[in-house]
């Protein structure tokens, strides 16, 4: 008996051992040629260990949606809304304002050196499958590139993996200057996220994770984010669930609270608009004197909408009469 838990003790030993030492010399030696193949600099070794595909896509928000209420919603919805632009279609158009014989049929390219067009297509092939490890040095310089778009277009965003997509936001979100950041969460991130919620009822849980990492600038994920979304006019429930959540979750200092909601309640009407007013109102921060008016004016224009209104709606108003009283609504 003593023999046998002997050598069971030596067994997990050297289990853990191999764990510390890492992976077996062949597996090693295998994993340095792909990244000597694909061009990755061993010094830079990422932090994060990438999502796994068969992991939960919820991201631990609450899929509280009611389909008497989205249809009531869809009321509020632009009908004739069209497609939202991306980065590649604002690039196309510069291309071809500057050189007219350009073939529509064609995907031009930027002008720059050959080698670097042939470069960042081997990065964004490698975006493509990328799940885990270190993301090509290259792609990290982009951020202080002068033709940053032109560059990041070149790695076709919209093939990215939902992995490479979270290490992409937590790199432009740390490097990018708030109105960068803001470009490159209004057409890159957004509509891929849209896309994703539109194709699986569901989002990504790498790109749930992607949305949460881009608040790390608050204003631009308020411009790039929240009220393109909202100036659609064509966010549905379940989009705004999914991205609510993330303000409801992570904090946002007041200032930036507090602009979202005046320009959420001097915007155009949609149902969904009422959502995030609710949820930011339930952060209970305290709100400028110009907010609050904004917020009465807001309410009172409904007085003679003869539309039925959303629940949410009505949710949001009581959220705001329990924060603010009845009084403020009183002129």
């Amino acid at each position: 008996m003593s023999s046998k838990i002997l050598k069971e003790a030596m067994i997990q030993q050297r289990e853990v051992q191999e764990e510390v030492e890492g992976q077996n010399p062949i597996k090693q030696v295998f994993a340095e040629e792909v990244a000597n193949a694909a061009g990755l600099d061993e010094e830079d070794i990422d932090e994060f260990g990438g999502f796994s595909e068969t992991q939960s896509q919820f991201g631990g928000y609450e899929e509280e949606i009611d389909e008497e209420d989205e249809k009531l919603l869809e009321a509020f919805m632009s009908k004739d809304a069209g497609p939202q632009r991306t980065l590649a279609d604002i690039i196309v158009a510069k291309i071809k304002q500057n050189d007219a014989q350009v073939s529509s049929e064609v995907r031009p390219l930027p002008k720059l050196d050959d080698s670097i067009v042939e470069l960042y297509k081997g990065v964004g092939r490698l975006l493509n499958k990328y799940t885990s490890g270190k993301i090509p040095k290259a792609f990290k310089h982009i951020p202080s590139l002068q033709l940053w778009e032109e560059v990041l277009y070149l790695t076709e965003p919209e093939k990215w993996s939902p992995n490479a997509m979270y290490q992409a936001t937590r790199i432009f979100a740390s490097n990018l200057g708030v109105k960068k950041a803001e470009r490159f969460y209004r057409l890159v991130l957004l509509p891929r996220v849209r896309e994703d919620i539109r194709k699986n009822k569901r989002l990504h849980f790498a790109l749930y994770q992607a949305l949460k990492k881009s608040m790390y600038k608050p204003a631009a994920f308020n411009k790039g984010i929240l009220f393109p979304l909202c100036e659609s006019r064509t966010c549905n429930l379940r989009e705004a669930v999914i991205i609510g959540s993330i303000i409801q979750k992570v904090s946002i200092p007041p200032l930036h609270s507090s602009v979202a909601l005046l320009r959420l309640a001097e915007m155009e009407y949609c149902g969904t608009t009422s959502y995030f007013i609710k949820l930011l109102i339930e952060k209970k921060y305290a709100l400028p004197y110009r907010v609050i008016d904004a917020m009465v004016d807001h309410y009172m224009k409904f007085l003679e909408d003869e539309r039925i209104m959303p629940v949410i709606w009505h949710q949001s108003l009581l959220a705001y009469v329990q924060r603010f009283g009845l009084s403020s609504l009183d002129k």
